[in-house]
């Protein structure tokens, strides 16, 4: 790989001092992540370059700050890269579970991801922003993030199926697993918020988990539902036993504290995920090894 200028730089910038900047004023725990996060995601040929925003990027980062990257793709090899985005980072950064499919990021005309990835005996959350290149300088000139690596090569003009990937994506309806790792990634959110004393971020971030978990439960035992949101559900949800005993979980979880302390995120996500063993069995079972480990970095934060 080569590392090249940042965009509005005359000369070329090594890799090393482009990084330094970032280092020089984070704490080390993060820039370890970072220098390994940009050598595992430059490393792909589909990449074009790779920017890091956020507190990282502005020397505002706490040690609990995640890592927030664009990552600008080639526009014939986006479709492949985000195939592949979850196995990179699983095989090359040990991420626990599979990405999420970020709801909350603004949508810049690219695609969202969080990963949950160890690193020094700790849970960090790493922001994946994936666009094509043809989209980049409208994605910059909103985030203001600051380079870190360029390929040489030169980007290519805009691919005919980007638009339709993007937004068919965008559109499609989680699966019941996909709703089990965002209710994850949401405790694992709401812990910071927790730590830092962010209360109205928690606030919002815990309707978001009860939202999550009402998904779960309609993917699963509502699939063809006709009705928007949280409408009708004791109707539609309330028919059968099974359903019944989720509504009742539900229930409980909605009725808890609105801005949570820390034992209130971990009896929410009990009952979620006691929610979600009920309801879509066979989602639990793909991520148990994962849920065991997300436990365990849980209580470490």
């Amino acid at each position: 790989m080569t590392f090249v200028r940042p965009f509005s730089l005359e000369t070329p910038v090594s890799s090393t001092r482009l990084l330094d900047d970032v280092a020089a004023v984070n704490l080390p725990r993060q820039f370890g992540l970072l220098e390994k996060a940009v050598e595992v995601i430059s490393g792909s040929d589909a990449v074009h370059s790779l920017h890091v925003r956020g507190s990282l990027a502005t020397g505002t980062a706490d040690r609990l700050s995640d890592l927030d990257f664009i990552v600008a793709v080639h526009d014939p090899s986006f479709g492949p890269f985000i195939r592949i985005i979850d196995t990179l980072m699983s095989a090359e950064l040990g991420a626990i579970l599979p990405g999420w499919r970020d709801t909350i990021v603004a949508r810049m005309g690219g695609l969202g991801y969080v990963f949950l990835v160890p690193h020094e005996g700790k849970l960090h959350q790493i922001d994946l922003y994936a666009v094509p290149v043809s989209r980049l300088d409208t994605v910059l000139a909103r985030t203001k993030a600051m380079p870190v690596y360029q390929s040489e090569g030169q980007h290519t003009q805009r691919h005919s199926q980007v638009d339709w990937l993007i937004n068919s994506t965008l559109e499609r309806p989680y699966t019941g697993q996909e709703l089990l790792v965002e209710i994850l990634v949401l405790g694992h959110m709401i812990r910071k918020r927790i730590t830092r004393g962010q209360r109205y971020v928690a606030y919002a971030e815990m309707f978001a988990l009860h939202t999550a978990t009402k998904n779960l439960i309609k993917t699963a035992l509502a699939p063809g539902s006709a009705f928007y949101g949280w409408y009708q559900l004791a109707e539609e949800i309330g028919a059968t036993p099974i359903g019944r005993q989720c509504l009742a979980d539900l229930d409980r979880l909605i009725s808890g504290h609105p801005i949570p302390a820390a034992n209130d995120l971990t009896a929410a996500l009990s009952t979620a995920l006691d929610v979600a063993d009920r309801a879509a069995p066979d989602a639990v079972a793909g991520l148990r090894t994962a849920i065991s480990a997300y436990w365990q970095y849980l209580e470490l934060m």
